[in-house]
């Protein structure tokens, strides 16, 4: 039998794969933190919450081209139903359109609903 740190008897194969997940669990982290470094917003990319269930991907994309180029839009759907999660992603072409809908879409209504639009913190 072997002993852990704490004292406690474990075998010697169970010693293993309790070191093996904790190096893995270690290093996984550390390559996150990273990767959120190394990537950043260029500040194009657009969240957009508290759109209506109805609310379909041309809608956004025209109510958004209304201030600039929309180079990107993501609606997250519910995979049953396909209904709108009220959230979304768009890309605006330009950081410059991209402030442009923050500051006139911002607190906007769409579809009788108050939406929010922020840029994302990473991509």
């Amino acid at each position: 039998m072997t002993y852990s740190r704490e004292g406690k008897s474990v075998s010697p194969g169970r010693e293993r794969r309790l070191r093996s997940l904790s190096r893995s669990r270690r290093s996984h982290s550390r390559s996150r933190s990273r990767d959120s470094q190394d990537v950043a917003n260029p500040g194009n990319n657009l969240y957009v919450t508290g759109l209506s269930t109805r609310i379909t991907t041309g809608d956004l994309e025209k109510y958004f081209g209304n201030e600039g180029k929309v180079v990107e839009c993501h609606l997250v759907t519910d995979p049953r139903t396909r209904d709108s999660r009220g959230f979304a992603f768009v890309t605006m072409e330009t950081v410059e359109d991209a402030d442009r809908c923050i500051k006139y879409l911002n607190r906007s209504i769409l579809e009788g609903r108050l939406i929010t639009v922020e840029k994302v913190l990473y991509v």
